[in-house]
């Protein structure tokens, strides 16, 4: 799935101001609006100059100003005022509201009350309705509609309202990310943005288990995220390093499992209260989570809480290394199946979404028959309990089952993987994440101090410059559910750490993921990249300040 060989860093280089990153200094600039980049920054942003880029922009009239008696509208449907005792759908359209309200606040020092009162100014969430003209975009698409007197964002669901308040937040000022009030003017420019993705399935995935993140941490990365209109969260809750999510009737996988990392840190693991908090933040951000317990490899962790879940009766220590490929579970023994059930029940109990992911890579220590027949039990017990299994692009080398998603993370096109291609044309689904696209934690280049190489230098453009529809040469085209960035974390302990990783590249994926084929190109984006940063700046984030990107400030 991901590692050859690691590169071994050594800790004085996993700094908190990282080499290339985005300086203290370039982030006062920013605050303040000095100079020429503050200046800049006040104009309008046009309609067309966001990430991901909206599938349609009309441009004209405006701009909108947020002043001090802006209000913002929340109507359960076009036209009409919410009722007493609100809808599901309504509590909905309130939530995003508040949200944008909790977002310009602080920066702009205004009231922005949030209303179900009908009118024709302010800032207006229509959610549905006959003459909300969102018809035809789908469970995220959105329409925005910018006059002098309005800015109207209408959409089918509470996420495709989400979604327009992203847009809506960067065609405003950077300044606007400031939790201190900041001098306005706050401007949208005029016109229409109609929009909707291209791919049901936008995905990022942070591995928890070879470093551990605690809820806040998550909860962080949520956020920046959700910005770029991501709406999958996979979570890599095991590996041979650590199990991170409590399981009741095996609690030794969270309590011995759990307690150690790379490095031979503490460790740690989410109680089910804690992956609760982490699902509700995600689902307030029109993201759903996507569990992954990797097996029948990767599994040291749970091998080493239970000896009996080892064909010798024997449990291993626990593992703080970076090598893969030396562990499996027993396949041959009765209670790996009772393992299997109790975890996969518990778990699927604990999401609400859809898909469950089981692994299914690098199971090096696993005869082919032995994997073949695991993953077949494994994927009815998924079924069993009401989710779609996903798994590992090796699960095609087995027997995928009927609605099965396999999740393809190569570096040749999988002109090398056949099986992948044949089960693609039998219909099981693809997400596309070529380690050497997509894969956040590869190195940007040779001297970047966090990281791997394994499947080459990924900087921005290479991360961008793809066509997940053709990617897999021999594939159907309509056989991509989407795309994902996946984060691996042999080398990362803290956010920034992950940011710094994450940023430029992650939002390259969304635009992939989201933005119709035909928007798809380098030089524009990168100049619509470049004015990402001031935003991130502002939200105190760090990042590869990559010299293919033309960030503000910069000669050339």
């Amino acid at each position: 799935m991901r590692r050859i060989r690691p590169l071994l860093l050594c800790a004085a280089l996993l700094v908190t101001v990282l080499p290339g990153s985005a300086s203290a200094a370039s982030a006062s600039s920013a605050a303040s609006g000095d100079g020429a980049q503050g200046s800049q920054a006040r104009k309008p942003t046009p309609l067309d100059q966001v990430v991901p880029a909206p599938e349609s922009v009309r441009k004209g009239g405006g701009p909108f100003s947020i002043t001090e008696r802006t209000v913002i509208r929340v109507t359960g449907s076009s036209g009409g005022s919410e009722a007493s005792g609100a809808s599901g759908a309504s509590r909905e359209v309130r939530r995003v509201g508040d949200q944008l309200a909790a977002l310009l606040r602080p920066s702009t020092g205004y009231r922005l009350p949030v209303t179900t009162r009908p009118g024709r100014d302010g800032i207006q969430l229509r959610l549905g309705g006959a003459r909300s003209g969102t018809s035809g975009l789908g469970a995220e698409g959105y329409r925005l509609a910018v006059s002098p007197r309005a800015a109207v964002i209408s959409a089918p669901t509470g996420a495709g309202l989400f979604h327009g308040v992203q847009t809506l937040r960067q065609l405003l000022p950077p300044q606007v990310e400031s939790r201190t009030e900041q001098p306005g003017p706050w401007q949208i420019a005029g016109g229409t943005v109609t929009d909707r993705p291209r791919y049901a399935y936008r995905s990022a995935m942070l591995d928890v288990s070879r470093h551990f993140f605690g809820v806040e941490q998550v909860k962080r990365y949520i956020d920046q995220l959700a910005m770029y209109k991501i709406n999958k969260l996979h979570l890599h809750l095991s590996d041979d390093q650590g199990w991170r999510i409590a399981i009741d009737s095996w609690p030794r996988l969270a309590t011995y499992g759990g307690g150690s990392e790379v490095g031979g840190g503490p460790g740690g693991h989410y109680t089910k209260a804690d992956y609760r908090e982490i699902l509700r933040y995600a689902e307030q951000r029109a993201m759903t989570v996507v569990p992954e317990i990797d097996m029948p490899g990767h599994t040291n962790a749970a091998l080493a809480s239970y000896a009996k879940l080892n064909c010798d009766g024997v449990a291993p220590p626990r593992y703080t290394g970076t090598e893969v490929g030396f562990s499996s579970l027993c396949v041959p023994l009765d209670v790996t199946y009772d393992f299997v059930d109790d975890v996969v029940r518990e778990l699927a109990a604990m999401t609400p979404g859809r898909y469950l992911h089981i692994g299914g890579d690098e199971a090096h220590s696993t005869s082919h028959e032995d994997y073949a027949a695991f993953m077949e039990r494994a994927q009815k017990t998924v079924a069993k309990y009401g989710k779609t299994v996903v798994g590992w692009h090796q699960l095609t080398g087995a027997k995928p089952a009927e609605g099965a998603v396999a999740q393809y993370w190569g570096t040749s096109g999988a002109e090398d993987e056949p099986e992948v291609v044949e089960a693609a044309k039998k219909g099981t689904r693809l997400i596309l994440s070529p380690a050497n696209r997509s894969y956040l934690d590869m190195q940007y280049d040779k001297d970047t101090p966090l990281g791997l190489h394994w499947a080459g230098y990924v900087e921005a453009k290479q991360s961008y410059d793809w066509e997940p529809g053709s990617y897999i040469k021999g594939a159907p085209k309509d056989a991509v559910l989407g795309v994902e960035a996946p984060l691996w974390s042999e080398t990362l302990e803290k956010s920034e750490h992950i940011e710094f990783m994450a940023f430029p590249r992650l939002p390259g994926i969304a635009e992939l993921g989201w933005s119709p084929a035909s928007a798809h190109d380098w030089d524009g984006y990168r100049e619509r990249l470049a004015r990402q940063a001031p935003r991130w700046e502002q939200l105190g984030m760090k990042y590869w300040r990559s010299p293919q990107v033309p960030w503000p400030g910069e000669d050339g």
